[in-house]
């Protein structure tokens, strides 16, 4: 944990091969962070622009583009796994995230087929399946989880659809329970953890961006919405499920860079963020929990917004879709490089 008390935990949203043998590691051993994320825009940036890969590339001819981004992810996330084992085996998370591709979104049975194929050929138990939360992805989760497999739940905008998340994590973890216990009693003992981790991923500054272009310039709209979303969570106490705050790097350049840790920070939470986030917050952000906000305040701003003739659902349905597009758009320039 980076802050103990608050069982707040920091993770690195990067992932590039050279950056996991040597700073990656440091960032570790300095108890900075204690886990990571990956989305097909971070593959994207480090497959197309670092040397590293070029290697190994080399070796994968005769495979199918997917198939060459999937040899490329799988040893990064490996690799990423096994440093932050020792992580792991001490409950300190220890987590690394690989998304599955996010074309299967509207698909369930394919996402869990993909997902459990990625958790085998991964091989490590502090890998989570990154799962958007569309209506398929809300049966993938409980599936997934019904086995024994972390997830992530990623592109949260809306309460409505944490809660979705947070039911079929229920739901799935009660299952994974039951087969636990099952296994126990024929056995005589339990093996491994007993219950699955996941978390919920609530994006936030892509929010106020486009909030200013409305017009709403305070950078309070992506704070007080995942306020609102985190209280929601926690209030429903799904055992192993944490919020996890994404998309926390500034978009207002006059903001100070770790804005959105600071700004966040609460009880048994996670901050995913980019490494100069990570690094500005470590030097000058305050520790002091900001999480929760009291509803009434959240509820003053969201009825100012309305005021102004802002629909904010549509606003984040808007950024639920782009959300979508922005990752299939990374993938497909993934897959057309390779």
């Amino acid at each position: 944990m980076y802050i103990e008390d608050l069982k707040f935990s920091l993770w690195a949203d990067f992932i590039e091969r050279d950056y996991l043998d040597n700073e990656f590691k440091e960032l570790i051993n300095k108890g900075i962070i204690n886990g990571a994320t990956s989305n097909p825009a971070i593959f994207k940036n480090a497959i197309l622009n670092s040397r590293a890969y070029k290697e190994q590339l080399s070796t994968l001819d005769g495979l199918s583009a997917k198939e060459k981004y999937e040899a490329v992810a799988i040893y990064d996330i490996s690799k990423a796994a096994d440093i932050l084992k020792p992580l792991y085996e001490k409950n300190d998370d220890g987590y690394v995230s690989i998304e599955v591709d996010p074309f299967l979104c509207d698909d369930a049975q394919a996402t869990i087929l993909e997902g459990k194929r990625l958790f085998k050929a991964i091989g490590r138990e502090n890998v989570m399946i990154k799962v958007p939360a569309t209506e398929a992805g809300y049966i993938a989760m409980k599936e997934l989880t019904s086995v024994g497999i972390p997830v992530n739940a990623t592109l949260i905008f809306k309460k409505s659809q944490a809660i979705s998340c947070a039911e079929a994590f229920r739901e799935g973890t009660k299952i994974y329970g039951k087969a636990l216990a099952q296994q126990a009693s024929d056995q005589g003992s339990a093996k491994g953890r007993v219950g699955v981790d996941t978390v919920i991923s609530i994006f936030v500054s892509r929010i106020d961006a486009k909030m200013a272009s409305l017009g709403i310039n305070d950078n309070l709209s992506g704070i007080y919405n995942t306020a609102d979303i985190y209280a929601e969570i926690e209030s429903m106490q799904v055992n192993g499920c944490r919020a996890l705050f994404a998309s926390t790097g500034i978009k207002d350049k006059s903001l100070p860079v770790h804005h959105y840790i600071e700004k966040l920070l609460a009880y048994n939470s996670v901050n995913t963020a980019p490494i100069d986030t990570i690094k500005a917050y470590y030097e000058n952000g305050a520790k002091d929990k900001a999480l929760p906000i009291s509803s009434d305040i959240i509820k003053a701003h969201f009825e100012k917004i309305k005021n102004a003739g802002i629909d904010f659902n549509e606003v984040l349905n808007k950024q639920i879709e782009d959300g979508l597009e922005s990752f299939k758009d990374a993938f497909k320039d993934i897959l057309e490089s390779l």
